[in-house]
């Protein structure tokens, strides 16, 4: 989170749209390298393959802010149906794209991603953000899971077709269903592609078996 505001670089998403946008005078840390957003973005996909959405759950800031906010202790509105977001995204994947190559349209910059964490307090985009994260108190990465175009669609697939290492119940389980009711994103029945995962960590924490759900290869 403190990379996301000391330096900006690996909010992953913006990084893509200046991709998109072919803003060459954003690239990364401010180096115009639109070239290594795109082998960055590549490798990353290919990094899903190999260990599920690692990037958004341990490293994005955009996705830490709202972890931090999540843990406030206020009545949290219930994992929700991982499928919704899925088709939620996909449609503002679309808009992203048409207002990126066909308009020009910075969508990330009304959204107000980078002045939050530069701190432009007095941009309308900062508070817009703001009130994003705020929201994230009572639901679970609102950014991520219905917005973030368009990485969080592109990175959903590869996590989905079953990641060489993920998140998975073991020979340990005793079907108690607590990694499901602690699941924020819904992804965590026997028969979820873990799509959603963000490998947040609390299906382990609730699981009462030692060993019952925990990273590993193979089937």
């Amino acid at each position: 989170m403190l990379l996301g505001f000391l330096v900006f670089t690996p909010v992953f998403p913006y990084q893509l749209q200046l991709l998109v946008l072919q803003d060459a005078a954003g690239g990364l840390g401010g180096a115009p390298l639109p070239g290594g957003v795109l082998i960055g973005t590549l490798a990353f996909i290919v990094l899903t393959l190999v260990v599920g959405r690692i990037i958004c759950g341990q490293i994005c800031p955009a996705g830490a802010v709202q972890e931090v906010m999540h843990l406030v202790p206020v009545k949290k509105y219930g994992s929700a149906e991982s499928r919704v977001p899925v088709a939620v995204r996909a449609g503002i994947f679309v808009v992203f794209l048409a207002a990126g190559l066909g308009l020009g349209i910075n969508l990330l910059g009304l959204i107000g991603l980078a002045d939050f964490f530069n701190l432009a307090v007095m941009s309308v985009s900062f508070f817009v953000f703001l009130g994003i994260v705020l929201i994230s108190a009572v639901v679970y990465r609102p950014f991520c899971r219905y917005v973030c175009p368009p990485y969080g669609a592109l990175l959903a697939p590869p996590a989905a077709s079953r990641a060489l290492y993920r998140l998975r119940r073991t020979d340990a389980c005793i079907k108690c269903r607590k990694c499901e009711r602690a699941c924020p994103t819904g992804a965590a029945r026997p028969d979820d592609r873990l799509g959603e995962c963000y490998l947040c960590g609390r299906c382990t924490e609730a699981c009462p078996v030692d060993g019952g759900a925990r990273i590993r290869a193979g089937r």
